[in-house]
């Protein structure tokens, strides 16, 4: 079966009434959490664009304190879960601010929780590719922005060299 291109989807779409448009998000919404997390955010995040970024937040913090540290195996694994989510979340935004803004926030808690101080490759590694990712996005943003998240991003850059 070949599936119409998203154009097409979208021209459907547009033909719809109202009714039926939310009856598809609602069926949209119960077929993977995910689905419904990207609703829930795009819905009651319109106004509020940080609310996005908190609820991410507070979930990556949960995680982080319920990572297991007990092995550089286990913690290996507890630091690429969280990247994961992490990852999956910043596909819900196209805000560049808050995508470095979370990224950083991995990469503090990565610290704050010693996760570095297993001096484990594969997470040392992961460490060094969330950074390449702000200074990739850095490098998109106005220059009045650059020059502000420069300096994050020095920081962070400085807690892999310790």
């Amino acid at each position: 079966m070949k599936l119409p291109s998203l154009a097409q989807i979208k021209k459907e779409l547009s033909h719809l009434p109202e009714e039926e448009l939310i009856g598809l998000l609602m069926e949209t919404a119960k077929f993977t959490t995910d689905n419904k997390q990207f609703l829930f955010f795009k819905v009651y995040g319109r106004e509020n664009p940080s609310f996005f970024q908190e609820m991410v937040e507070e979930e990556l913090q949960k995680a982080f304190e319920n990572a297991n540290l007990d092995h550089a195996h286990f913690a290996k694994k507890s630091a690429q879960a969280i990247r994961r989510k992490l990852n999956k979340y910043l596909k819900f935004t196209k805000d560049k601010t808050i995508q470095i803004e979370l990224i950083a926030f991995f990469c503090r808690e990565l610290s704050d929780h010693d996760f570095l101080s297993f001096n484990h490759p594969v997470i040392n590694n992961l460490y060094v590719m969330q950074l390449n990712k702000i200074e990739k996005l850095i490098g998109g943003l106005h220059e009045d922005l650059q020059y502000d998240y420069q300096e994050l991003f020095a920081e962070l850059a400085h807690n892999i060299n310790q």
